[in-house]
């Protein structure tokens, strides 16, 4: 199973959702891309999910040209800016969704509130996925 997670900059809600599917199943291929990478992931990101007993220090923030020629189970957008841009993805993929999270890194305010934006929103990715993953992924690999 081959699961595609695209975002726009590819440093945050991408990369916690990419992230969270893999802990689900080691054995899934999942990747995350950017319409328009960073090329660096979002600290707070990354501590957000460690906190969740994940790390994302490893990942990488790449481009949707490095996919453009896979084939693809699925591939998912999670922000407004990559699913306007889906079209452009020219692989081959069976299953496009699209499931639409708040960026955390356009939050503004004291440090704590930031901090909260990205705990609510990574709970909400983890939440989404762990759905998407009991109930369309796992049937299929049974």
């Amino acid at each position: 199973m081959k699961i595609l997670i695209l975002c726009t900059g590819n440093s945050c809600r991408s990369q916690m959702a990419h992230g969270f599917m893999q802990s689900y199943n080691k054995d899934l291929y999942v990747r995350s891309a950017g319409t328009e990478a960073s090329g660096k992931l979002n600290v707070d990101a990354v501590k957000a999910m460690k906190e969740a007993g994940i790390d994302i220090s490893h990942h990488t923030s790449d481009s949707v040209e490095k996919y453009l020629g896979d084939e693809w189970d699925y591939v998912i957008t999670v922000c407004g800016g990559a699913n306007e841009n889906c079209p452009v993805f020219m692989g081959k993929v069976e299953h496009r969704l699209h499931m639409g999270f708040d960026d955390p890194s356009h939050a503004t305010g004291t440090d704590e509130f930031i901090w909260s934006e990205f705990i609510r929103v990574r709970d909400e990715i983890k939440e989404t996925f762990y759905k998407f993953y009991k109930e369309e992924i796992e049937p299929q690999l049974l």
